[in-house]
């Protein structure tokens, strides 16, 4: 963390502001100026087993129009972590929560990110609510943005919630004490896949790839596991880009300059082409994201067991993900993989800093009405005596400096991730000298060149043989030597 310009430790004065919050900690009963009280909704969370940092409840209604409702309660951050105060410092210093099998390191304070500004089972909680219609065809109809209390009536984990909604396993016990609930998850269900239908046939981009997970007994490290994708992550992960969107919409309707999460156009098109020539596919020319989600899929049917390899190719080759300033009127660069246009990150404002930023801009329309909002685009507004000026939180400047900065520490927190991950491979490959292994070509650059072989699924560096590999090839590698200090796996191509 330290070496890749992380702050580890929060700092004394983060500390005890914490403290002092703790001391002033809020009942979560009084209704905000201005919202909504939802505690009697069927509010619930859905995240990995071990989440404790819940930033997101949803639940469904149906609309007058007969309609599928979509509500989604963001935790509202903002009203603990005041914009410039030691642990908003801290949080726009490192900008992530960093999760290493070894350790977690928050972007805030664990009293408050797993207590007092998490969606906790059973509490109140003040929130941001991103309302919105869902059409039989997945297209979003009407949508709202509002605070409210909320209420956390069950705490959902991934694995067992998936397989009961795939038919391959019991309902959760959760589900089964809340009356009403079992209903309302199915139909949660029903609108997301009709979100996913939708954005496919626009072009949203199937892929399916391998997350190595560390296993430990106590202290020691036994495995390396691959987490599974799900209805539920799928559930969860169409909401909430549906949600981003709406945040995106919102703030540009109320004319204020926002962050937006975009990837672009991919530059190694060219190679994608090559990629899908080399197993008897033509795509266009130019970069087609139906023409690929096309192919995509045909290559999940016809060979499931290696398109993990051809999804990790792909991903490489678009590019990452970055953020950037959209002002009023500005059309920016779309999300090329997730094929949606308006799409910023807001829906964790507990565990990345953009999303905090985009609460606190919408918190500003919403303390300022419609014609308020207006106003805050100008930047410079003549008050009225007595009254203060109007101004939003963030000024273009500061958000593109925080857009550059957040990008960085993206890559910096995943290159931190990707090394501990490489070194507990390294450590359960410390008996396994001298092995072969089947892999594929993850990187190809002056830099070197990577490989990554399949079980265990790790990465590791070609040292010898790399000539002429080229991203998303196939190779036989030989283990030469690890350092699992350093994270290094060597292999030789064999």
């Amino acid at each position: 963390m330290r070496d890749r310009g992380f702050e580890a430790d929060f700092s004394g004065a983060a500390q005890a502001q914490v403290a002092e919050i703790e001391k002033q900690r809020p009942t979560g009963n009084s209704q905000p100026p201005g919202g909504r009280d939802l505690r009697s909704l069927l509010w619930c969370s859905i995240d990995n087993d071990d989440s404790r940092d819940l930033d997101q409840l949803s639940v469904a209604q149906t609309s007058p129009t007969g309609e599928v409702k979509l509500l989604v309660a963001i935790a509202d951050v903002d009203a603990l972590v005041k914009r410039d105060t030691p642990v908003d410092q801290h949080a726009a210093h490192n900008t992530t929560s960093v999760y290493t099998g070894a350790q977690i390191f928050p972007m805030l304070p664990e009293q408050l990110s797993t207590d007092l500004t998490s969606l906790n089972e059973n509490d109140d909680r003040d929130a941001i609510v991103i309302e919105y219609v869902v059409a039989e065809d997945g297209s979003v109809g009407a949508s709202d943005v509002y605070e409210a209390v909320v209420r956390n009536r069950a705490k959902l984990a991934y694995p067992s919630l998936g397989a009961w909604l795939q038919g391959e396993g019991p309902m959760p016990p959760k589900i089964a004490d809340v009356p009403g609930l079992e209903a309302n998850l199915r139909q949660q269900d029903r609108a997301a896949q009709a979100l996913k239908r939708r954005r496919h046939e626009m072009g949203a981009l199937t892929l399916t790839t391998i997350e190595p997970r560390p296993v430990f007994e106590d202290d020691s490290l036994r495995d390396l596991v691959e987490l599974q994708r799900s209805r539920a992550t799928e559930l969860i992960e169409d909401l909430m880009v549906a949600s981003n969107g709406v945040v995106a919409r919102f703030l540009a309707d109320h004319g204020l300059s926002s962050l937006r999460r975009v990837v672009r156009v991919p530059e190694k098109w060219p190679r994608i082409v090559e990629l899908a020539a080399q197993l008897g596919y033509r795509l266009p020319e130019d970069p087609d994201a139906v023409a690929l989600e096309e192919w995509l899929l045909r290559r999940r049917a016809e060979d499931p067991q290696h398109f993990p390899d051809l999804s990790l190719s792909v991903i490489k080759l678009l590019g990452r993900g970055e953020y950037i300033v959209e002002q009023p009127g500005e059309t920016t660069t779309g999300h090329f993989g997730l094929a949606v246009q308006d799409y910023t990150h807001s829906t964790a404002p507990n565990r990345r800093f953009p999303d905090l930023v985009a609460q606190r801009i919408v918190k500003a329309a919403l303390s300022r009405g419609p014609e308020g909002s207006a106003r805050l685009a100008k930047r410079s507004v003549p008050h009225e005596q007595g009254s203060a000026p109007l101004s939003p939180p963030y000024s273009d400047a500061e958000l593109e400096a925080i857009a550059v900065h957040c990008t960085e520490r993206e890559d910096a927190a995943n290159k931190v991730e990707r090394l501990v991950r490489k070194a507990a491979a390294a450590l359960l490959l410390q008996g396994r000298i001298g092995e072969r292994f089947d892999g594929i070509v993850t990187g190809a650059s002056d830099k070197g060149t990577w490989v990554r072989i399949r079980r265990p699924p790790v990465e590791g560096r070609v040292e010898r043989g790399y000539e002429g590999l080229e991203v998303g090839d196939h190779v036989r590698v030989k283990l030469l030597r690890t350092d699992p200090t350093r994270g290094f796996i060597d292999f030789a191509r064999s």
